[in-house]
């Protein structure tokens, strides 16, 4: 970042923190995504969001390699009490939080002392494989599915509640809450969830219209365009929809969204997990990412030659993604909770395989009606809310160039569940074998760099040692509150 840069934003930091005061905002929370998929913070009073647009706001380059248990571990490149990052919000991107009175909002980059890009921030590598695809004459367009799930009394054995009146307890779990063995993670009598009812029923809206409507109304007034909400698979499950954007803008609203909930939820009294499950055994929650490709007004998606109209460019990209999942999953399905939710036969994309509409394919192809040019995309199912959504978006887009690169082709479309065929290919069942699939990547390791590829790898494999020994509630109980 140059001198002119910081000249520049400086001078629009002053203006905006002017607007921001005058509408009582105190405080700038500035945030970026670790390899845990933690979103961390440091924050800055109004007043100094010039500095800190001149200046970058301290911080740590040992996050880089944080565990979900806030421990640390160590990498070729990073870790240890070492060096220092600066912070550098996006301006284009600040946002007054709704659900949090006096407070703004803005994702941060991350730059060396000396002014270089940080090697291993994860939001400019995504900036970086955008711009790769821009120079083939490709913008993206992505969006992710945000769903968690709704409890009362905080992440260990909270008490249910509901929006509207009822008589007595609203005491439904369908699920064994038993603790099992010694729960060395923290584990505790599963939660019991508010919005109890049936699967996808109205009945869990009723119960928490008010909380729900509260969501929608400041995700509204925060300027993000939400294009659906409603209850899940899952006792106290929810997901919302929002409108696509920019794979860095993607990401960006993943965090805000999930932020948003989260504010929200404590204005009610309510607890959002976000973790990959909050019950062993359960369908867990999902972060499922859709893309489409486009040449000006063009949809890359649709009006081609190629399977279910896809056109050629589109088939090749899709293919890339498709036989880079193994390796991908490292980065969706980032923890050992990860393949407590990626099971067969729930809707969460356990196969590397392809489909039109097909809910149990990890990636979904999705024509939308004909009349709608902007509809057809392409849903990748096997990613959870533990996953880093800069990361996500950036290899995504690196490995479908190497498709294109390849000129790969889709094999043949899946109907049904591929769990009762027997004929196609498992996804990894556990976070160790995802981490070989992502060591053999050239492709991840090129795009990433060095540094950042290292640190992710460092970061899998401690979470994969730290849950070794744990049992499936005990991992389920110590992550799902963390996200």
């Amino acid at each position: 970042m140059g001198t002119g840069d910081r000249e520049q934003a400086q001078a629009r930091a002053r203006q905006e923190a002017d607007r921001l005061t005058a509408q009582g905002i105190h405080g700038i929370a500035l945030t970026w995504v670790d390899n845990a998929g933690l979103t961390r913070v440091k924050s800055v009073p109004t007043g100094r969001l010039a500095h800190a647009a001149r200046r970058g706001v301290g911080m740590s380059p040992v996050f880089d390699v944080y565990l979900v248990d806030d421990s640390m571990t160590t990498s070729p490149h990073i870790g240890g009490p070492d060096g220092d990052l600066r912070l550098f919000p996006d301006l284009g991107r600040l946002t007054v939080l709704a659900a949090q009175p006096g407070w703004a909002w803005a994702p941060a980059d991350r730059y060396a002392q000396s002014g270089l890009e940080h090697p291993a921030c994860q939001r400019l590598f995504a900036r970086r494989m955008t711009e790769r695809a821009h120079g083939r004459g490709i913008a993206l367009r992505m969006g992710f599915e945000t769903e968690w799930v709704v409890t009362t009394g905080g992440t260990g054995a909270p008490r249910p509640a509901r929006d509207t009146p009822g008589p007595g307890p609203y005491d439904v779990t369908p699920y064994d809450t038993t603790p099992r063995g010694t729960a060395p993670y923290g584990a505790a009598p599963g939660p019991r969830y508010a919005g109890t009812g049936p699967a996808y029923g109205m009945a869990r809206l009723v119960d928490l219209s008010g909380y729900l409507a509260d969501v929608l109304g400041t995700l509204r007034t925060q300027g993000v365009e939400v294009l659906q909400l409603h209850p899940e698979y899952a006792a106290g499950q929810f997901e919302v929809s929002v409108a696509p954007s920019d794979p860095v803008g993607a990401a960006d609203l993943a965090v805000l969204v999930r932020e948003t909930i989260r504010g929200v939820s404590a204005r009610h009294g309510l607890t959002p997990l976000f973790g990959p499950v909050a019950e062993a055994g359960s369908v867990g929650n999902g972060g499922h990412l859709h893309l489409s490709l486009w040449q000006g007004d063009r949809n890359l998606c649709r009006d081609g030659d190629g399977p279910h109209g896809m056109t050629a460019t589109s088939e090749a990209f899709l293919s890339g993604v498709l036989r880079a999942l193994p390796a991908l999953l490292a980065l969706g399905a980032p923890s050992p909770a990860s393949y407590l939710r990626l099971e067969p036969s729930r809707w969460a994309g356990a196969y590397q395989c392809w489909g039109l509409e097909n809910r149990e394919a990890a990636l979904r192809f999705i024509t939308g009606a004909p009349d709608d040019p902007g509809a057809a995309n392409a849903e990748i199912k096997c990613f959870d809310p533990a996953a880093n959504p800069y990361l996500l978006t950036g290899a995504v887009i690196a490995a479908g160039l190497a498709g294109l690169d390849a000129g790969l082709t889709l094999p043949p479309p899946v109907c049904g569940d591929p769990a009762r065929t027997g004929r196609e290919p498992r996804l990894p069942t556990s976070l160790l074998t995802a981490l070989e699939h992502f060591e053999d990547s050239g492709v991840l390791r090129e795009a990433l760099g060095d540094p950042l590829f290292e640190s992710i790898a460092a970061v899998r494999r401690a979470e994969a040692a730290l849950f070794e020994k744990a049992t499936p509630q005990e991992i389920a109980a110590a992550t799902r509150g963390r996200y």
